[in-house]
């Protein structure tokens, strides 16, 4: 049977200054005033039509994302928190991040946010590079790049991240290893540190810019990650490395396959429902005019089948570097673990796992090629 996971909350706010040539998230360029006080208020009418997911558990976990959340008053982003606390108790030292961007702050609105609620922030910086943030679309430079961090560092925040992206249009190598030297001279309790990817549906994919080769992405991140380990920071997830103690709680709450309510346009949700053992999966009203008026906000709520469930779970969990508690996975799942038998067996045999009585556990070999490892159980 099922067992009800810990709950976070993710809160999507999309509108950006401009669209980033990259960025297939749900977002929208910025014309004109932005209507703050009306998108809050929606949200928390969003909220409360998802209170019977709730089910008497506490926040773990708030994430605002976007577009671009910094783009609203810190005044807003009280108000929203506060309704959502009235509505849904907050656990004891609650993580709420909130994603921001250089150049949409005045940066004393550090210590404005921070007061308002917000404990983390995570700093999309993507480079330090002013050539590089040019040909991203980005609006800010290295300077305010830095400046934003340094702020992040002063303003009483529990922790921040800060976001880079490796593997972009005419990057060298030296290039690449430069942004996490920077980064690191901020000292950041957290890094994201990915590979620019072109996505359908964006800019770069009707007009793909040139990337490095496989083989300098290669270099560039086998002796990315081995420089990032030197400077102190563990690599706990596919694309995340952070100092002890600093990894995101938020996504490690949707990497354990926990639940989380998805509000505003395009949220999704994940939600366990213990009494008829089902999981849903929820999605709400895409684009910010027909959320803003809408009596209704859900689009979408999927049943996870019972033969679906095993491949999510796993998809979600394998990219932790961390074992795999099998009895996580009858939790999470409400399914036996002799479901995965074969696809473990098949993995272990092609030294993709290791397991024990109590755990499963990827190899090297198996973080490297986890689409392989995945396809043993489809």
């Amino acid at each position: 049977m099922l067992t009800l996971p810990p709950l976070s909350l993710y809160i999507h706010i999309p509108w950006c200054v401009q669209k980033c040539p990259y960025c297939d998230f749900n977002s929208h360029g910025q014309h004109g005033e932005l209507p703050q006080q009306e998108y809050v208020d929606a949200l928390i009418a969003d909220l409360k039509q998802d209170l019977h997911y709730v089910q008497g558990r506490t926040l773990h976990t708030i994430f605002i994302g976007g577009g671009t959340p910094s783009l609203f008053d810190a005044a807003q982003i009280k108000r929203l928190l506060i309704e959502v606390d009235k509505l849904i108790k907050f656990s004891n030292n609650i993580e709420i991040t909130m994603e921001a961007n250089p150049g949409t702050l005045e940066h004393d609105d550090f210590v404005a946010y921070q007061q308002a609620g917000i404990t983390r922030l995570s700093i999309g910086i993507q480079s330090f590079s002013s050539d590089k943030l040019n040909l991203l679309g980005r609006i800010h430079d290295k300077n305010e790049a830095q400046v934003a961090a340094q702020q992040a560092k002063v303003s009483g925040y529990q922790s921040f991240n800060l976001d880079l992206m490796h593997g972009l249009p005419n990057q060298s190598f030296d290039e690449a290893l430069a942004d996490i030297e920077t980064a690191a001279e901020l000292a950041p309790p957290h890094l994201s540190w990915y590979q620019l990817t072109i996505e359908p549906n964006t800019l770069f994919h009707s007009k793909p810019p040139q990337l490095p080769d496989d083989e300098n992405l290669w270099q560039i991140y086998e002796q990315g990650q081995k420089r990032l380990a030197e400077l102190g920071y563990v690599q706990y997830e596919i694309s995340a490395y952070a100092k002890e103690g600093f990894q995101c709680q938020h996504n490690l709450n949707y990497w354990q396959f926990g639940d989380y309510l998805g509000i505003g346009c395009g949220a999704h949700g994940k939600v366990t429902q213990v009494d008829d053992n089902t999981i849903l999966r929820t999605v709400k009203i895409k684009h910010p005019k027909g959320y803003l008026a809408a009596s209704n906000y859900t689009t979408d709520v999927t049943l996870v089948e019972d033969e679906d469930r095993p491949l999510e779970y796993l998809m979600n969990r394998l990219r932790l570097m961390t074992p795999i508690p099998k009895i996580e996975f009858e939790q999470r799942t409400g399914l036996d673990r002799k479901v995965l038998k074969t696809g473990i067996e098949q993995a272990c045999a092609k030294g993709l796992m290791t397991q024990n009585d109590a755990f499963w556990q990827l190899t090297p070999k198996g973080h490297m090629f986890v689409n392989d490892l995945l396809s043993q159980f489809l």
